[in-house]
């Protein structure tokens, strides 16, 4: 009778703990510095596009002497508005090609004429509460000159 040898290459509980110990102790020390880049990068892109939403009410002044008014809001910039003071020139294409969203999926609020320069362009931030201490703006560092 021909005896077999027994292959023991297997891991053992011991060593697998000691593996799971080590996996969680690396992603206690990386997810909270991907986490943290997450909200740098929702807010950068919230300030980006407010950005672009001030060139575009620039462009829209250039062209009809005023910016839009709160009531005709930021969709003045998408479509042509009906409502007073009407655009005396409005391009094909619109100012934007549509309204982005801020990085939390907020419309962004337009008060025009502005209480902190010609116009203010709020975005609420994560809590989605406006005047609330993580509100992103275009007059928090003063970026929008008063033409």
């Amino acid at each position: 009778m021909k005896k077999f040898k027994q292959n023991n290459k297997g891991f053992t509980l011991l060593e697998l703990m000691v593996v799971l110990v080590i996996l969680g102790m690396l992603a206690g020390m990386v997810v909270p510095n991907l986490m943290g880049n997450q909200e740098i990068a929702q807010i950068e892109t919230t300030e980006m596009n407010i950005g672009t939403i001030e060139t575009a009410m620039k462009m829209y002044k250039l062209r009809n002497n005023s910016y839009p008014s709160t009531e005709q809001g930021l969709e003045a910039l998408v479509n042509q508005t009906d409502i007073e003071p009407i655009p005396r020139t409005f391009p094909d294409e619109g100012f934007l090609p549509n309204l982005p969203l801020d990085a939390w999926g907020n419309e962004y609020i337009l008060i025009s004429p502005g209480d902190n320069g010609a116009f203010d362009i709020i975005s609420m931030g994560p809590d989605k509460q406006i005047d609330t201490e993580d509100d992103i703006t275009n007059f928090d560092d003063k970026r929008e000159e008063d033409y």
